[in-house]
């Protein structure tokens, strides 16, 4: 059952549907939810529409029920229907101009296109560049790719860290982005990571299962860790990745070794904190190691396989800093 309120005035007000623009984020929005929208999550719903404001935002915008469907209190993983109504209250957005993307820029991003059809684009990204813009960042690979392509619907199937470089899936058609979402959550499809890591990890072959918890630093910002009393803290989230390790060699004198890391869980920072926890932190992770001394300076960490469902097995090339790191050609052997 939709809401039965009405707008008093329409200075105040705007309806839109699912498909348009939002205009003015100081007026309270009503959105049709369209074909195109339905099964969607709350949360991602929003962060698709309040492009500048930050993810946090969004969240606290939720749980202080500045965000209706159908008249009603919403949860942010509520599922939308086509037909619904969410409403939303006015929001004070941080002015955010269109990204301008240079020609040459544009070219360069689109040639890291590893892979496309009718439904999907799977791009190579490199390290540094965030997926998406907010939280400091005035435009991210999504933003820069519907310029680039000039296509309107683009929508992320997942994330990846901005200092991760790999293999990044977008949906041209929301009918992909949910079948995509589907194999994540049904854990049907797997992603594969290569990493250089600190010493020589001495199990050839090892399942990592700790749970993962989430925490703020005293400065706000966003750290995981592996939460051993997992039963009594009930925010933490199971967590598992499949490690092995492809090859033990020396960089500078100092032991390293190369692990093709599979994580059967998608949680944040997942590969990094539980290589962490056994002791192998990545080289360049300014967050989970310290004290790396290695020099090196980026994130060791490459998502560089994918296996979807009736697709080819889709492979990234390892960006030349790492592979100057190995020494070796993997993708030859």
């Amino acid at each position: 059952m939709f809401s039965n309120e009405q707008p008093k005035s329409k200075d105040k007000y705007q309806h839109l549907t699912g498909n348009d623009d939002i205009e003015d984020f100081g007026k309270v929005n009503y959105i049709t939810v369209t074909r195109q929208q339905h099964d969607q999550r709350l949360d991602n719903f929003l962060l698709a529409r309040l492009k500048g404001l930050p993810r946090s935002h969004v969240y606290n915008l939720i749980r202080s029920d500045e965000v209706r469907v159908n008249g009603k209190r919403a949860k942010a993983y509520d599922k939308l229907e086509r037909g619904d109504i969410v409403r939303i209250a006015p929001v004070r957005l941080a002015t955010r101009e269109k990204p301008v993307i240079s020609e040459d820029f544009a070219k360069g991003l689109l040639e890291r296109i590893v892979y496309e059809d009718d439904g999907l684009i799977v791009l190579n990204k490199p390290s540094g560049m965030a997926v998406h813009g907010g939280s400091g960042e005035s435009f991210g690979v999504i933003e820069a790719m519907r310029e680039a392509t000039g296509k309107k619907y683009l929508e992320l199937v997942h994330r990846i860290d901005k200092d991760t470089s790999g293999l990044l899936m977008i949906a041209k058609k929301r009918s992909t982005l949910k079948v995509l979402q589907d194999h994540l959550r049904e854990k049907t499809l797997q992603k594969n990571y290569l990493c250089i890591v600190t010493g020589w990890v001495k199990q050839d072959t090892q399942t990592i299962d700790k749970p993962l918890l989430k925490y703020s630093l005293a400065n706000g910002e966003r750290r995981v860790k592996v939460d051993d009393k997992a039963q009594i803290n009930k925010e933490s989230k199971p967590a598992q990745t499949q490690i092995t390790v492809l090859s033990r060699f020396e960089l500078d004198c100092k032991k390293v070794s190369l692990v093709k890391a599979s994580p059967l869980t998608g949680r944040t920072h997942q590969i990094r904190v539980h290589m962490a926890y056994i002791g192998h932190a990545l080289l360049g992770d300014d967050k989970y190691n310290l004290q790396d001394k290695s020099g090196v300076r980026r994130l060791c960490l490459h998502a560089y396989e994918l296996h979807i469902p009736d697709y080819d097995v889709i492979k990234a090339e390892l960006p030349n800093d790492l592979q100057s790191l190995i020494g070796t050609n993997f993708f030859d052997n």
